[in-house]
């Protein structure tokens, strides 16, 4: 694969020994290279704001800035950036902190490398990467009271299909693949429903579903 199609990364974290594993581990996939490397908050912002990554690989817990606050910053500098959390904890708070921050993936670091190297393609296409546990997280967080869902009335039938599985982290191939339409039909459907319920991304259209109760968390695909 050339060089101009390899997804560019930088990787932020605190804890040399695991930032030099996430760098050899992302370097040996011949469609992904790291660009460079932030060791705290304030460094991730400068480092992102200066290589311009493809996917920012972020950690929470940091010295000088938290990971929800530089994602903060690196979204207000470039509302495109695309984030992909990292961390050691699965508390409730952080999930939904980062996620509203701007963050399109958060996986713990007991995530296989598998399963990390294809959140970060995920990622770097736009869509939404959480596991089962997250988005449990997620659902409590938001606080959604159970055996109450809502339709979202102003979309068809059509959509509402997609935006639920939108909401469950399937992709756009994956979607065309499992309602039987071509993957530019499914472009148009989520472009269509992120104007008609006015949500910027995925990740709100996901936030947005799970809040309405229009997904069982115990359907959301694992990444």
């Amino acid at each position: 694969m050339s060089e101009t199609k390899r997804i560019r990364v930088l990787v932020v974290e605190d804890h040399i020994v695991v930032r030099e594993g996430l760098c050899a581990l992302i370097s040996a996939r011949p469609d992904m290279e790291v660009v460079g490397q932030a060791s705290n908050g304030v460094e991730a912002v400068l480092q992102a704001r200066a290589l311009q990554p493809d996917v920012i690989l972020m950690d929470l817990w940091m010295p000088r800035k938290s990971g929800v606050e530089a994602i903060g910053e690196i979204k207000a500098d470039d509302p495109g950036a695309r984030i992909l959390v990292l961390t050691s904890f699965a508390e409730d708070q952080k999930v939904f902190q980062a996620i509203k921050a701007g963050a399109l993936g958060y996986l713990l670091k007991d995530t296989s490398s598998r399963d990390l190297v294809q959140a970060i393609r995920k990622v770097h296409q736009g869509e939404l990467a959480l596991n089962h546990t997250i988005a449990l997280k997620v659902v409590r967080e938001l606080g959604r009271p159970p055996g109450s869902p809502r339709t979202a009335h102003s979309l068809t039938e059509r959509e509402l299909e997609v935006l639920k599985l939108v909401a469950q982290g399937w992709s756009n191939p994956e979607i065309a693949a499992a309602l039987n339409i071509v993957e530019r039909t499914v472009t148009t459907h989520v472009s269509n429903i992120l104007g008609k319920l006015h949500l910027a991304n995925r990740t709100q259209a996901a936030l947005y579903a799970i809040r309405k109760g229009l997904i069982d968390p115990k359907d959301f695909k694992d990444h």
